[in-house]
Order: structure tokens, then C-alpha cells, then sequence
């Protein structure tokens, strides 16, 4: 039947969105970063993106000491904590020997753990969230794994790239591709609207990887190493990154030949990955000591590091790769990536912070390393990644787990109230965390006669400034849970039902009724009534082998998707029977369905299903659930809807320069003019 609205057709209960409503839709998703920025810190760091694209400070970075101190003098409160300036920007060259460059990963690597697909404007989010911390490169993506990719990429190479801040600094954004032109020039297209652009490509040269998964010979992957910065370098790229995957479990000797090969070519920075977690810290650090002495041209670039997890030690190579000459290490926010993750940026960046002057001697330069990194941004930028991609960190995880600076063992309580640094060796306001009298000293006990003031100051004092908009969604959710609790919220009930809103960007379709019946006896039996974005209700009654079984396949048959659930988890947000539930899910399409988002493996190179995460909170588990789910859901539409849209203008594009007729084609003239 036709629908009356003209965005959408309704096509046996699917739905066909149009690239106009998509864009709208876009463009009202946008949620600002100072939302997860403590509110004393945004005082304090707001910047101004100017038309120019200077990014102007209103005031100096003001945060608490990095130390934790005997006494909490006045002095020591008003202690200035600005981020270190930093040496020019030159690629293949850092002029001060002892500064070590940060390049972060989050968006490319980190994205490739299970269930972590972001969107696009997450992505932007994250970057905005990255460049106020003041790491040197930002990762965006790998732009040739889908259209949404690249336009994700491009996007923020052509605004995070051009925001310069009042102290000059703007971050270098890097693309990754695989060792091909095809792949290098989607790269560079993508990334060439940066003011400071950088390609990074790799290939793989290991014995086992060129042998079984290249089947090529160590002489024809010379060969394609330097073919690919040849022509990265000709497409007009300065900033070329090369890495030879698998380095950890290469031959030394294989390696000083082709790192020596493509610095001739034009690479400016050596990445060597210890691809697999393979290398013990001593074992990796003498590895980069034997490259930095062997291969010819090394004084010519920057010597990386890319440490995966595998075995609890990508921080330790890391660092370890620092102490013999790298200076730049490439890392990701709370530690995500594939498999087991890769070194943490806030474990890498503290770890300097600390012991920096203290325990690098030995290396180039003075010993005293340090990076400009301003930690006061860490732990909103944790929240921010934890949230958006569904990848909660463990409570113990240093630095920013939940539990890093709680103390209950009662010898340690009675250290901390004599002084703080017996058993804390910084200070949590020192990476954003604001301890103190904001949690103890209003005596606010948060319930169902609360209002909307005292929920946003709470959650101020938490870390999240929300805009009048999504604070008013958080505010509707906390009166109905507080109408079902008695003793009021606590602060993780609060922080539940922030993340529970956060995916509620791109809303297509929402929960509007929900009931089961279920038993020791009888068939459970759900009936859900769902809200589309025709603003039309459906509602459809189903069963299952279980109450969340039932839900889900109602879901499925509203909405006209074809999924498999990968992962759920349902956790208490506290203790007691009027607990908050907080479920997490993750989907992906199946494989030739209507739904069906393949996207290419960075590492692998096959195609695969991209991962939704979804999250949900509720005193009803059921209910809980279903959020989730529908949360996930809304995520793999509008992917799919953007897709879509590229696609359309892709063929547009195409059309457009098939009527060219005879003519030369536009890109292969271009090329020739600039090589003249």
C-alpha cells in the first residue's frame, strides 16, 4: 500500500528511504563532544572553530596536579596542567630527539573489534574528541573497505584536518591502504582535504604471511613495497607511512632490505608491528635497535611502533620500542582492536607522563621523553569510545577502568584519608576524572520528585554536559525508572541510562508497547508495537524458545531484517531486586539477505559482514533487551541507507562522465599534466 508520506514506500512491511530524508536525518544527529567533557574542563578548554578554521581557546587548560601530593595546598590545586608544546610538524623528521609522536588508531584498528562498527558521525565525534587530547595522527580509517568508509574518512580529513588550533597544532590525518594503486589512490582522495595528510600503506613479510596468504617471494614484495610509496609519492603525498606486517616474526635481515628500499622510494615513517603480539618487550625493543642501525636511510625517518595485545604486552613493546629510538607509537583509546586489542593510548601516554624523564636514557636525545598530549581529555574520550562502539573496559583497566581509583580494603582507605599518594601514584582529575567534593558535597539524593536541574548537575559532576535535547531524553528515562525505584538512583544507574540514549542517534524505529507471556508451561509468546519513521505503528505477536527470543523475532518481522545475533550480555547495573539491567547486543547481516553490508578486511582482505552494537537499560529485562536490539537495528539501517545514497550519487557521477563521449577521461589528463 501506498504510504502517505512521500519519503517512504512500504513494500510487505520494508521500508525504502529515500537519500533526502537520509541526509536530514544526518544532519540532526550531531552531538556535540563537550557532552562528555566534565564541566569544569569545558570552562576551563572550550575552544571556537572560527570560519577560518582556527580553533581558538577561551581560556588556558586549567586541571589539578599530575602527582598526587602530601598536602592539598591551594597552591597545588591551581596548579596549571597545559598541554606541552610540541615541536614542528615535519614528516620523516622530529626536530626535538626526545618527543614522541602519538598516533592513534582507534577509528581504523580499534573499529575492527567484533560488534565496534561506528557511524559516521560518531567517527567525527570521536576525532573532534582526539584532536582536544592532542594526539599527533589520527587513523580515520581504511577508505577503500566501503563507500561509507571513505566518505567518513574524507569527512573528517576536510573539518578535523583543517581545525588549527591557536598553538598552531592540527592533527596530521592518515589513511591505511593495502599495497596498490587502487587502494592508495581511494586513500589519498580521501584524505587529501587534511592540511597535514599522510597515507599509510603495508604488506605483509613474514615467512608464513608472504608464503600462505601472499604467495609471493620475498623479492617481488620488495618490489610491491617500493611500487606502492612510488606511488603514493606521485599522487603529490610528502607524509608516506610504510609498515611491514608482521614484522615481530619477520627476518631481520629481510627487513633491513626492504625498510631500505622504501626509504629510497619516499617513505618518511617506518611503522614496525608486532602484528600478532608475538615479541616479549627485550625482544622487540632490540628489534627496533637493530633497524635503527641497519637499515640504510634510517636517520631520514621516524621509527613506529603497532603493538597488538596477544599476550597482555603491547604497552610494554611500546615502551620498550621507545626506549631504543622509536618516536612515534601507534595505539588506540581503552585498548580496542582486533582480537585481544592493541596498546592503550592512556596506559602509553600516562606511562610517559610519569616516567618519561626518569627511565629512557640510552636512546637519541636527552632520555627525558615526553609527548604534548593534554591528559585532562582522557577519560571523556574513553567514555566517548566505550559508548559508541559498546566496548565496555574491564573495572579493573588501568587508568580508566571504573575501579582505578576506588579503594576498599580497609588499610588502604585509612592511607588514602592520610594522604593520597600512598596508594595513588596520579591524580584522577589529572586525566578528567572529577573526584571530590562534587560527589559528597551537595547531599542530592536523586528520585522520582527530582528535577530536571538536578539530574543535569549530577551528570555534569559525572563527565556528561548533555545538550537541552538528549538531557531532556536522559530526563524522561530517569522519571520512569525513579517511578519504579525506591531509595532514588545511584550514579551508575544515571550513567546506564546515558549510554542507553546514545543509541538513540538515528532513531528509525523505536518500542512503543511491549508484552510477554511466558512459563514453565506453555509457548512464550511476545507482542511488540513498534514506531516507524513514517510515524506509523505496527504491531506484530510471535513466539519463541524464550520472552527475549519471542521480542526479537517481532522485531525482525516489523522492521524486514535478516540478522544473526552475535553476542548478548546482560548485566545489573547494582545491587538488589530493583537493579537497572543494562543489555548489550551485537548483530550482523546475514550473508545475502536484504541487509546484507559487506566491507573489506583491512588485514585480510576479504569481505565481510560489518558488526552493529546496541545497547539498552531497563528495570525490565525484557524491555531492556528490546532496546538493545532495536538500538543495533537502527545502527545497520542507517548504514545501510547512507550506503545507499553513496551509491546513488556514485552512479550519478558515473553517468555524468560517460556523456564526456570520445573524450579523454578527466583523472588519467590530470595525471599526465602534474607529471609534466
Amino acid at each position: 500500500r501506498r504510504s502517505p508520506f512521500p519519503l517512504f514506500s512500504l513494500r510487505n512491511m520494508k521500508l525504502t528511504i529515500s537519500g533526502a530524508f537520509v541526509a536530514a536525518l544526518a544532519a540532526t544527529c550531531s552531538v556535540s563532544t563537550e557532552a562528555f567533557t566534565p564541566l569544569g574542563l569545558q570552562r576551563q578548554s572550550a575552544f571556537v572553530a572560527h570560519s577560518n578554521g582556527l580553533v581558538s581557546n577561551r581560556k588556558r587548560v586549567a586541571g589539578s596536579p599530575l602527582y598526587s601530593s602530601v598536602s592539598e595546598s591551594v597552591d597545588s590545586k591551581n596548579t596549571l596542567y597545559t598541554r606541552r608544546p610540541r615541536p614542528p610538524y615535519i614528516p620523516g623528521h622530529i626536530p626535538d630527539p626526545d618527543y614522541v609522536r602519538i598516533f592513534d588508531t582507534t577509528l581504523r584498528d580499534g573499529e575492527q573489534s567484533p560488534g565496534a562498527t561506528l557511524t559516521s558521525q560518531e567517527k567525527l565525534e570521536i576525532a573532534r574528541m582526539l584532536a582536544k587530547l592532542g594526539v599527533d595522527i589520527i587513523e580515520a580509517g581504511f577508505p577503500i573497505a566501503s563507500p561509507d568508509d571513505f566518505a567518513a574518512v574524507k569527512d573528517i580529513a576536510d573539518k578535523v584536518g583543517n581545525e588549527v588550533f591557536e598553538d598552531g597544532y592540527v592533527p596530521v590525518i592518515c589513511g591505511l591502504s593495502r599495497a596498490n594503486p587502487k587502494d592508495i589512490e581511494r586513500a589519498w582522495d580521501a584524505v587529501k582535504g587534511a592540511k597535514r595528510p599522510r597515507i599509510h600503506t603495508f604488506i605483509a613479510t613474514s615467512k608464513i604471511h608472504m608464503e600462505t596468504k601472499l604467495n609471493k617471494t620475498p623479492e617481488e614484495v620488495i618490489e610491491i613495497a617500493v611500487n606502492a610509496v612510488t606511488f603514493a609519492k606521485s599522487l603529490g603525498c610528502d607524509d608516506i607511512e610504510f609498515s611491514p606486517e608482521d614484522a615481530g616474526r619477520s627476518d631481520p635481515e629481510f627487513l633491513y632490505k626492504v625498510l631500505s628500499a622504501v626509504i629510497e622510494a619516499g617513505a618518511t615513517t617506518l611503522n614496525i608491528p608486532d602484528t600478532t603480539g608475538w615479541n616479549m618487550p627485550w625482544e622487540f625493543g632490540n628489534l627496533i635497535k637493530l633497524l635503527r642501525e641497519n637499515v640504510k636511510g634510517a636517520d631520514r625517518v621516524v621509527f613506529s611502533t603497532h603493538c597488538q595485545n596477544d599476550l597482555g604486552l603491547a604497552t610494554a613493546n611500546s615502551l620498550a620500542g621507545a626506549l631504543n629510538g622509536a618516536r612515534q607509537l601507534e595505539c588506540t583509546i581503552n585498548g580496542i582492536g582486533e582480537r585481544a586489542g592493541n596498546a592503550s593510548l592512556e596506559e602509553v601516554v600516562m606511562s610517559l607522563a610519569l616516567k618519561g624523564d626518569t627511565q629512557f636514557a640510552g636512546g637519541p636525545g636527552t632520555g627525558k621523553l615526553y609527548t604534548a598530549i593534554n591528559p585532562v581529555h582522557i577519560s571523556p574520550t574513553s567514555k566517548m569510545v566505550s559508548e559508541y562502539t559498546g566496548m565496555i573496559c574491564q573495572p579493573h583497566k588501568a587508568i580508566v577502568g571504573a575501579n582505578a581509583f576506588k579503594h576498599e580494603s580497609g588499610i588502604h582507605q585509612d592511607g588514602m584519608i592520610k594522604n593520597k599518594s600512598t596508594y595513588e601514584i596520579m591524580t584522577p582529575e589529572s586525566i578528567g576524572l572529577m573526584r571530590g567534593d562534587a560527589q559528597s558535597g551537595a547531599g542530592i539524593v536523586l528520585g522520582k520528585h527530582s528535577g530536571r536541574n538536578a539530574v543535569g548537575t549530577r551528570l555534569k559532576e559525572l563527565g556528561y554536559d548533555l545538550e537541552p535535547e538528549k538531557l531532556n531524553a536522559v530526563f524522561a528515562r530517569f522519571k520512569e525508572v525513579a517511578e519504579k525505584r525506591k531509595g532514588g538512583l545511584e550514579d551508575e544507574d544515571l550513567e546506564a541510562l546515558v549510554i542507553d540514549q546514545a543509541g538513540a542517534i538515528n532513531m528509525m524505529w523505536r518500542i512503543t508497547g511491549l508484552q510477554v507471556a511466558t512459563g514453565m508451561s506453555g509457548i512464550p509468546t511476545a507482542t511488540v508495537k513498534m514506531m516507524g519513521p513514517d510515524m506509523v505503528e505496527r504491531y506484530v505477536a510471535t513466539t519463541g524458545t524464550g520472552p527475549v527470543d519471542a521480542v526479537y523475532k517481532a522485531i525482525d518481522q516489523i522492521v524486514g531484517v535478516s540478522v544473526i545475533l552475535e553476542n548478548y550480555s546482560l548485566s545489573a547495573v547494582n545491587e538488589g531486586i530493583e537493579a537497572l539491567a543494562v543489555t548489550r547486543v551485537s548483530i550482523s547481516p546475514k550473508a545475502g539477505g536484504p541487509n546484507d553490508v559487506p566491507s573489506i578486511h583491512s588485514q585480510g582482505g576479504i569481505f565481510k559482514n560489518r558488526k552493529f552494537s546496541g545497547s539498552g537499560s531497563d528495570t525490565d529485562i525484557i524491555t531492556s533487551s528490546a532496546r538493545a536490539y532495536v538500538s543495533a537495528l537502527n545502527k545497520l539501517l542507517s548504514w545501510n541507507a547512507r550506503r545507499a545514497m553513496q551509491q546513488v550519487e556514485d552512479e550519478a557521477k558515473a553517468d555524468e562522465e560517460s556523456r564526456v563521449g570520445n573524450a579523454q577521461p578527466a583523472r588519467p589528463m590530470a595525471v599526465a599534466e602534474v607529471q609534466a
